[in-house]
């Protein structure tokens, strides 16, 4: 088998139809499986596969587990020779598959890759380009939401002089498509940190890759489109701000000096304040 393609979904039967078909067709002459886990959806999505999609290795979870924990629930069901965590909002081009992998297989220095990612209009996404590694600074930055009102305080953090057309070594890549070798996961012992929910398990993969010797690459030797957490969307601020800032705290526990998450830990309830106060004017906004 070349490639095992894991995705994790929760509420996405608006968007995994699409990304099923468009899977089957960016395959035409490498061996595929594609694996789903479901994070207890209740809009459909299991009853949409089962009826459409019987071919696709299908897990249903009973409540949702988070993502770090679904994908690596399916690898005991991979037999790829490179795995591929791909997000269910992302749709591939026909015979792009058959490309990366050839790409990879030629590579053998890159641990884990991913592609441009464009946005539903086929532009550029800035949402979804690789990003430097977080730092204490850029991510006070966020908690206290200073980039909202200076953004070009993060240009450095967010790559804003990254050349979409160039191949190059970056510090991370989104985990809405992660082209990875199977051999790493098994070192690694898992995809992705267990003690991560949701948020920042893509970039503690990335540095995990590096730390075992290897290069993070980005290439535009092809493209997707990437539509960027539709189901987070579904999910209340003050829910997202809380997940996100728990996952940094562990992020920069595990990665960084005692007093770095410390510092991170002290700011976290000043996000989640502001957080839950923006929702409030928001929804003041909404009833007028």
């Amino acid at each position: 088998m070349d490639l095992s393609i894991i995705t994790v979904t929760w509420n996405s039967k608006a968007f995994i139809g699409e990304q099923i078909r468009s899977v089957q067709s960016a395959a035409r002459t490498i061996e595929i499986e594609q694996i789903i886990v479901d994070n207890a959806s209740n809009d459909g999505t299991v009853d949409d596969i089962r009826a459409h999609f019987s071919f696709v290795q299908l897990i249903t979870n009973d409540t949702n587990r988070g993502f770090s924990a679904a994908n690596n629930q399916a690898l005991k069901y991979a037999s790829g020779k490179f795995l591929l965590f791909l997000n269910p909002d992302v749709r591939l081009e026909p015979g792009s598959l058959d490309t990366i992998v050839a790409w990879f297989k030629n590579n053998p220095q890159c641990g884990l890759v991913s592609p441009r990612l464009l946005d539903e209009f086929g532009k550029g996404n800035p949402d979804a380009k690789p990003r430097r590694l977080p730092t204490l600074f850029d991510q006070l930055m966020i908690i206290f939401k200073v980039n909202h009102v200076f953004p070009g305080l993060l240009n450095h953090y967010l790559m804003k002089d990254f050349d979409p057309d160039l191949e190059q070594e970056v510090d991370s890549v989104r985990g809405s498509f992660m082209l990875i070798r199977h051999e790493i996961v098994d070192q690694l012992g898992w995809a992705f940190d267990p003690r991560y929910f949701f948020w920042f398990e893509d970039v503690d993969t990335c540095r995990e890759v590096q730390r075992l010797g290897y290069s993070i690459m980005y290439t535009p030797i092809i493209s997707a489109i990437d539509y960027v957490g539709q189901s987070f969307k579904q999910r209340p601020t003050v829910w997202k701000q809380k997940q996100f800032t728990k996952s940094m705290v562990t992020y920069f526990k595990k990665w960084e000096p005692w007093y770095v998450w410390i510092l991170i830990a002290l700011a976290r309830p000043v996000g989640i304040g502001l957080a839950w106060f923006a929702e409030k004017i928001n929804d003041l906004k909404n009833k007028v």
